[in-house]
């Protein structure tokens, strides 16, 4: 088996249990919440589709990024829906609830919403070297990886929920432990080409990652928590569904690395505004 072969295998493993997991820790409930809520969604459905994929094209095509690294990072500027969402929330005070609701949503709705409008938005970052991805391939591929796993967990939980709560745990620490090896392998199969990131390139996702923050507060809704929890929810894409597609269609490509490169960026950027705003809160009320 190859380096990328083995990549393949890991990350597709990864999503799967990751998407389990995510499935037995969401209520009904909590989906019907936000599926009714319809503002909320149309916002998060602007926020997430439109205006995250437009300004990483704008950024993409400012700073003069190669296709493939274009692609790379383009494919996660189109995956929300990220398992970490609702534990950033929370550490940030936010509704932890509706974070749930949100991840559950994105994490079904980009299964088939991204391989749909990827090769749209490729061509507008590929320059003159054509881009193309297997849309039925991918769609396919996600469904199997991704949305069944979800619908399967969250079927456990609403018919079975003490087997659900019993296998949350161990459930949530698997997704830990294969992150960490999954992030690992792909560190090391290309690491030569992450070393090579330049300082305008790390400047840019900077730019990428503070822009989605603002945009997901922005449209967050009235109530602080709410903006928190948007904001977090719109700037954490999902690393798992970005590396499904990235190896899938770019495999063994400086796409893959862009993309494991912005997915590191977001997540410890993500944590750190998280933490920042649970020092805020506080500070706020032992005045």
């Amino acid at each position: 088996m190859s380096s990328e072969q083995l990549v393949n295998l890991v990350v597709t493993v990864t999503l799967v249990e990751m998407m389990v997991a995510i499935g037995l820790g969401v209520t009904l409930a909590e989906l019907r919440a936000v599926a009714v809520n319809r503002g909320l969604l149309l916002r998060t459905t602007v926020a997430n589709y439109v205006v995250v994929p437009a300004i990483a094209i704008l950024l993409l095509i400012l700073f003069r990024a190669q296709a493939l690294v274009g692609a790379g990072i383009l494919i996660l500027a189109v995956c929300p829906g990220a398992p970490f969402g609702p534990p950033c929330a929370g550490l940030a005070r936010g509704n932890v609830v509706t974070a749930v609701g949100l991840m559950a949503f994105l994490a079904a709705s980009s299964a088939i919403v991204a391989p749909l409008i990827l090769p749209i938005l490729l061509p507008l970052v590929a320059g003159d070297q054509p881009l193309g991805v297997d849309v039925l391939g991918i769609v396919r591929t996600l469904f199997v990886t991704q949305l069944l796993p979800l619908c399967l967990g969250v079927a456990v939980r609403h018919w079975y929920p003490t087997v659900a709560g019993r296998l949350k745990s161990p459930a949530d620490r698997a997704s830990a432990v294969l992150s960490l090896v999954t992030f690992g392998l792909v560190l090391a199969v290309q690491f030569s080409t992450l070393r090579a990131i330049r300082l305008t390139g790390m400047v840019g996702m900077l730019l990428l990652l503070a822009s989605t923050l603002a945009i997901g507060w922005v449209l967050g809704g009235p109530a602080a928590a709410d903006r928190r929890t948007h904001a977090l929810t719109t700037s954490l894409r999902n690393v798992g569904v970005g590396l499904v597609i990235a190896t899938r269609a770019f495999g063994g490509t400086p796409a893959v690395t862009a993309a494991l490169a912005y997915g590191l960026v977001e997540i410890i950027g993500s944590v750190m505004v998280a933490l920042w705003w649970r020092a805020w809160g506080r500070a706020e009320e032992s005045r």
